[in-house]
């Protein structure tokens, strides 16, 4: 029997100057002061922000710690075995009362070329959405380099995006090279390889505080873009009542939407990786050896790779849930 169990960690908060109140009104958070909380990250193995442990006897810990401790019964033999003590996803909540800017993330090869870091291939779950808000995922035609850098020198780029207006529910998957944008008015669940390496390609000719416009990346971008088009950059998926149904698969992350208004019985023993739970809808209890944590809305918590077998409780009529894990 494992001395570990669901843990919680207390989200990290961050000001930005196109964030909101979302984070509070719809997720029930409580960043205090902030003018503008942009993001809640809810685990985090980046450098310099790494999560720490709310609940139970491993309270104040931080996610390094824990990885380096317990290894594979943390995070799965198979997973420790290739990431070794960093902790390989980053999930956050983003709340974008502004549209940010167009951007993309280098894939593996080449962020290790240049950054030693991973790259970043990553997903968005919308929870909110104002009418008519827009999501840019990928071009709206066959593009080439050339097309694409006489419109990034004119400030023309977003002739050239595909957009798609967005609805709760809608999910996304941006692999590394797409170009992408989260418009204004909308609330995002962020999942994403570990990886802080953004390459911003156009930011609609905004100035700061100051006046002066952003940094853009325009060469480091160029060899990182996927150029190629797609009918469709929306990802479909059917919801089977109180079953896990899966939504996006990867080699960096399987995400699944579960919708219960019963107790789910989980077994877990053949999948050698920790599992991650997103309160999106609802509150729930996690049942595992004759204990109980609680998950609110807008919780996360996270199931360690050696608590194979335990039970979800919903406490409320329906609970809508992420759930998160590494195949």
């Amino acid at each position: 029997m494992s001395d570990l169990y669901p843990i919680k960690f207390k989200p990290i908060y961050f000001d930005k100057i196109w964030g909101g109140d979302r984070i509070k009104t719809i997720l029930n958070k409580d960043f205090g002061s902030l003018p503008n909380c942009g993001e809640s990250w809810e685990i985090s193995g980046v450098e310099g922000n790494i999560s720490v442990v709310e609940n139970g006897f491993l309270a104040g810990n931080n996610l390094q710690e824990l990885v380096e401790i317990y290894m594979g019964d943390l995070i799965g033999d198979e997973v420790y075995k290739k990431f070794g003590d960093e902790f390989p996803l980053l999930i956050k909540f983003i709340d974008a009362q502004q549209d940010l800017s167009i951007q993309v993330h280098p894939n593996d090869e080449l962020s290790k070329k240049r950054h030693n870091a991973y790259g970043k291939t990553e997903m968005w779950y919308i929870i909110d959405a104002d009418k008519d808000a827009l999501i840019n995922s990928g071009f709206n035609g066959e593009v080439t380099k050339e097309q694409y850098l006489k419109h990034a020198e004119n400030g023309t780029l977003t002739d050239l995006l595909h957009y798609d207006k967005v609805d709760e529910g809608d999910v996304f998957f941006i692999p590394a090279g797409r170009v992408h944008a989260i418009g204004k008015g909308i609330l995002v669940a962020e999942i994403q390889q570990t990886s802080d390496v953004t390459y911003r390609i156009f930011d609609y000719n905004r100035k700061d505080d100051k006046g002066n416009l952003r940094e853009l990346h325009t060469d480091l971008a160029i060899d990182a873009i996927d150029f190629s088009y797609l009918d469709e950059y929306k990802t479909k998926y059917n919801v089977e009542q109180n079953k896990s149904s899966e939504v996006v698969s990867c080699k960096y992350f399987t995400t699944n939407i579960l919708e219960f208004d019963t107790v789910i019985d989980k077994d877990y023993n053949q999948l050698d990786s920790f599992i991650i739970y997103i309160s999106l809808e609802g509150d729930f209890e996690v049942e595992y050896e004759e204990q109980t944590v609680r998950v609110n809305k807008g919780e996360t918590v996270l199931i360690p790779a050696s608590l194979e077998t335990f039970q979800l409780k919903p406490l409320t009529e329906k609970v809508k849930t992420l759930e998160v894990y590494i195949k």
